[in-house]
């Protein structure tokens, strides 16, 4: 049989009741067309777990698609907050945004989304990419000799058949299994396996041939995006899909408050953060001249994120997040997201808390997490319908 262009194992499994599971399995909700906009929430876990725990049961009960979270070693971890969120929450889906396949072995990726698919009753997915490189870089890995579009491509394929199948015989470049089988069964007939990308083109590319959808962070300009949307249609046509069935995610970091101006300066306390993590294609493509930033990511580099805030100025904040009055963060979308054919926004929702903890510097003026998922819900959720 072949599988997204990879030789792949029959259903060989070891005894047991896979065939009375699998007719329980139910079909995931993919996007279609004219569906609307969805809003996620994605979290960087380094609240107090309880407030963690209760800011997911809200963004369920406010109608959210999806809670999110960084799989990253320099946060809490995702799969254990989000097992206790299950039975406390009814709609929302679950998984990571995203989950590194050079650290994270991607039969384990899979073994984790089925666990956590059944816990849930069927509202788990996953978002993988080859990881961030600043994290690989303090595991000793060089992440260009990683072959990271190879080895995502790759990876998909294990997780897609690891899910689908429950057992796998395969010899790649980067994986290899002989008969490798589980007994972790999702619930639903096809568990969505997205890739998360950011340099692109031919990882927007790949996304549209092989994967469920694609979630692209930090852009947050009408150029970027329509690059984004044009090249993972190419992967669609490339693969005689249709790209408007596909999740195309854009994670940006967000703010918002009564106060505009004091959502701005949260927005802009995390920004040296992750600009530092952008490739210069991408600032590129955000308006945004890559050497204008190296003070920023020297700052970054030491650690020293009060000094990186320092050296971020608004105007580069205002280019690379969406933040500011309820009104304001309903305007740039409306004018640079949406348009492009983007139908999932995934909110990395930045409060004083998160930048206390990750810059030390104060942003008074700035509604929690939880006051901001309302806002989110009342004024720009029922804008898209």
């Amino acid at each position: 049989m072949i599988h997204d262009g990879f030789p792949c194992t029959g259903r060989i499994y070891p005894s047991g009741g896979f065939g009375r599971i699998s007719r329980r399995r139910r079909l995931h909700g993919a996007p279609v067309e004219g569906s609307g906009m969805r809003f996620s929430y994605v979290m960087l876990p380094d609240h107090p777990v309880a407030d963690s725990l209760a800011t997911i049961e809200l963004a369920d009960e406010l109608g959210f698609h999806a809670a999110y979270a960084a799989d990253e070693t320099w946060h809490k971890d995702l799969w254990l907050l989000f097992a206790a969120a299950a039975a406390r929450t009814r709609r929302i889906r679950f998984g990571p945004s995203v989950s590194p396949v050079t650290l994270r072995e991607p039969t384990l990726i899979a073994q984790a989304a089925a666990t956590l698919d059944e816990l849930t009753g069927g509202r788990a997915e996953v978002v993988i990419s080859s990881g961030n490189f600043g994290l690989l870089a303090q595991y000793g890995i060089d992440w260009a000799r990683t072959k990271p579009l190879s080895r995502v491509r790759e990876a998909h394929h294990v997780i897609r058949t690891f899910l689908d199948e429950r057992a796998i015989t395969f010899q790649g470049e980067f994986f290899r299994y002989d008969g490798l089988f589980t007994f972790a069964t999702p619930v639903q007939q096809r568990l969505p396996v997205l890739l998360g990308a950011m340099r692109g083109p031919k990882s927007f590319q790949l996304a549209g041939e092989i994967s469920d959808g694609v979630h692209h962070a930090l852009s947050c300009t009408r150029d970027a995006y329509d690059h984004l949307v044009a090249n993972v249609r190419l992967g669609t046509e490339r693969a005689g899909r249709d790209w408007r069935r596909l999740d195309i995610g854009a994670w940006i970091v967000f703010a918002t408050g009564p106060d505009g101006a004091a959502a701005k300066r949260a927005a802009r306390a995390m920004i040296g953060l992750y600009a530092s993590a952008m490739p210069a294609e991408q600032l590129r493509r955000n308006g945004v001249d890559p050497a204008s930033l190296a003070e920023v990511v020297a700052a970054v580099g030491a650690g020293d994120l009060a000094r990186a805030y320092e050296l971020t100025p608004p105007e580069l904040a205002e280019k690379l997040s969406v933040a500011g009055t309820p009104q304001e963060c309903l305007e740039r979308i409306q004018r640079d997201i949406a348009p492009t054919g983007v139908n999932h926004l995934v909110l990395a929702v930045t409060d004083a808390e998160l930048v206390r903890a990750f810059s030390g510097v104060d942003v008074p003026g700035v509604p929690s997490a939880a006051d901001q998922l309302r806002l989110i819900a009342e004024h720009l959720m029922p804008a898209f319908g």
